[in-house]
């Protein structure tokens, strides 16, 4: 079973791969076993027992009968958990479907919803709206700097 799995390091055994597992994790206050890997950042960083990702290494570990057509979900929306209860395979287009979106943007702005598809837009206009000022600020500072380089005077 452990043959399955993309990049995991082949010393490994379903006892000392588990055990490797639990030791590298820590359970949060959610009920999410959160695992450390090699990256600093958490996430989809975290790869772990060679360049094997940890959920799909503890999917085949903890819960068992791993089809590798099949991608591993995470139920509670933390891409780092192994808790077993927390894991299912899902086809591609099911597990896309069942993505959450977050109701912020990175910078805290409130989503607004696409009207065309009744989701949340997947560009924050606000954010959006912000780069496009700086972006002409940056053009007229650099077309007033080049005309006094002309000797012209801005107008």
């Amino acid at each position: 079973m452990l043959s399955q799995i993309n990049g995991l390091s082949r010393h490994f055994t379903e006892e000392t791969l588990r055990a490797y597992l639990l030791s590298r994790s820590t359970r949060a206050d959610n009920g999410c076993l959160v695992v450390r890997g090699y990256g600093s950042r958490r996430g989809g960083y975290q790869k772990l027992a060679g360049r094997a990702w940890a959920h799909i290494a503890a999917y085949v570990v903890f819960v068992g009968g791993y089809d590798p057509a099949l991608e591993v979900h995470h139920d509670c929306g933390t891409p780092d958990c192994i808790e077993p209860a927390h894991l299912r395979q899902l086809t591609h287009a099911d597990n896309c479907r069942e993505r959450t979106q977050r109701p912020r943007c990175r910078n805290g702005h409130d989503r607004e919803i696409d009207s065309a598809t009744g989701r949340l837009r997947r560009n924050c206009r606000t954010c959006n709206r912000q780069a496009q000022q700086r972006w002409r600020e940056r053009q007229a500072a650099e077309v007033a700097e080049a005309r006094a380089t002309y000797g012209r005077s801005s107008s």
